[in-house]
């Protein structure tokens, strides 16, 4: 007899899962205009060295005291994979990569998230998580229009898949390591992460200057405020409530807001693509992170 773990339908969960997919949603557009100006790892070291210092004054405001021993570790663990190694492989990827085929693949991680949860005895295998993620990665597929028959350099595909397998076992960590709050955890993470990528961008020879054009300081902005700081502080509170596979659909929620954002802000035709993509992702979200989870054998 297995019973299967109902979802918990805290509503402050649910809150948290959509304006973390909203807020998400618009990083994408963001780091287009941040990489118009500036290399792409100084631009993600310099998102995540200002958010990290936002955080640190958010912990100081809260009278929030670092972490020590144990707990300072898994959070310096849990910013390199999360926000480290994931947005340097990620950002590597789409320079060569269009952007509906890095959607498509990116959006694989609830799957690999459930897996590695499973193998790592976090959770129990949902047949109904991976009929949710198989639907969800054919409705971004349709909604963003990528290719299965493009031309992808080895290298970057390798890139990509790297950061999805990155991200996911980031997420799965999180439940394994002392509990920290969600402001804690990311101001340690993404100072530690923010080093990793400066240390990068200088390795290759990225040119260190600040943007000129005001659309860049305000992709900037956003990039820090809302998609990051909020939104892996609202991610952490939604992988406690829900676990790492649900959380993690927030990836196939992603793309559409991205769409509907780069439509308004950068001019991108919006598609039948969509119409028909959208459903789908929808139905993957509900059969994989919001049907209720029902007592059954196995």
């Amino acid at each position: 007899m297995l019973t299967v773990t109902p979802v918990p339908r805290a509503p402050h969960t649910a809150a948290a899962f959509v304006a973390c997919s909203l807020f998400a949603g618009g990083n994408a557009v963001g780091v287009r205009f941040s990489n118009r100006e500036l290399d792409p790892l100084w631009g993600a070291a310099v998102r995540f060295g200002a958010s990290a210092l936002v955080l640190l004054a958010i912990m100081a405001g809260m009278r929030l005291s670092l972490p020590r021993g144990r707990a300072l570790g898994g959070a310096v663990l849990f910013g390199t994979l999360n926000f480290g190694v994931t947005f340097a492989l990620a950002y590597y990827a789409l320079v060569r990569i269009h952007a509906g085929l890095g959607q498509t693949l990116l959006a694989l991680v609830p799957l690999v998230a459930l897996l590695l949860a499973v193998a790592q005895g976090q959770e129990r295998f949902r047949a109904m998580a991976l009929a949710g993620t198989v639907c969800a990665v054919a409705g971004v597929a349709l909604a963003s229009r990528a290719s299965l028959e493009e031309s992808v350099p080895v290298l970057s595909l390798l890139a990509v898949l790297g950061a999805v397998l990155s991200f996911a076992q980031a997420t799965v960590l999180v439940k394994r390591l002392p509990p920290l709050h969600p402001v804690t955890m990311n101001a340690v993470g993404m100072t530690a992460a923010a080093a990793l990528l400066f240390a990068g961008s200088a390795l290759v020879g990225d040119t260190w200057r600040l943007p000129d054009r005001a659309a860049t300081w305000w992709a900037l902005v956003y990039l820090v405020v809302a998609g990051s700081v909020l939104t892996f502080v609202l991610f952490l509170q939604v992988v406690e409530g829900w676990g790492a596979s649900r959380a993690a659909y927030v990836f196939v929620i992603i793309p559409v807001v991205t769409i509907v954002l780069s439509a308004w802000l950068d001019d991108e035709p919006l598609t039948l693509g969509l119409l028909l993509g959208a459903p789908l992702i929808l139905l993957g979200v509900y059969l994989g992170a919001l049907r209720p989870a029902r007592q059954r054998d196995t």
